[in-house]
């Protein structure tokens, strides 16, 4: 099973789940993006409406044969969070935004020898956001699709997306 497909699966069965839980809004939120890439994750909501702003800085490695790169990415995207009618607080969202990324690649491997250090990426956004209703705690669930430009992997990548877990502030 393809990773998008799988991102679709996993996204439709939480909504099922949550289905009948109690949640209620949240202001602000830090936490952690458990997927790939890892990443620190500070969401806040525009003047108490739907729209998000979310920032984060990530980290992604990979190593083939004792070769390998790793970048540190530093991004932002511009969330619409859509209320599903049916469970109070579940939200379904999408959007856009930008990130910056820092290579860094193993000496010995020829196929790093001529890649970028630096690397922009244009960031997709689909979601599920859920609150819950008796803990200062919001889980969300989304696929980031990403146009790298330059570096290693340039080009489409439908592999990005993440579990968040975050501790919420109220206003």
């Amino acid at each position: 099973m393809t990773r998008f497909r799988f991102f679709l699966l996993t996204i439709a069965l939480c909504g099922f789940a949550l289905h009948g839980l109690q949640s209620q809004t949240y202001q602000k939120a830090i936490g952690l993006r458990l997927g790939v890439p890892v990443s620190v994750s500070y969401k806040q909501f525009l003047n108490n409406s739907n729209n998000a702003i979310e920032a984060f800085v990530s980290y992604r490695s990979e190593k083939v044969f004792n070769y390998g790169w790793s970048w540190v990415g530093v991004g932002a995207g511009y969330q619409v969070h859509n209320d599903i009618a049916s469970v109070d607080g579940l939200a379904w969202y999408y959007g856009g935004g930008a990130s910056i990324y820092f290579w860094s690649y193993d000496d010995g491997f020829a196929d790093f020898a001529d890649q970028a250090s630096l690397s922009f990426g244009i960031l997709g956004f689909l979601g599920l956001d859920y609150k819950f209703a008796n803990a200062p705690v919001n889980v969300s669930l989304d696929w980031v699709p990403t146009f790298f430009i330059s570096g290693y992997g340039d080009g489409f990548g439908a592999g990005n997306g993440a579990l968040a877990v975050r501790y919420t502030f109220q206003e």
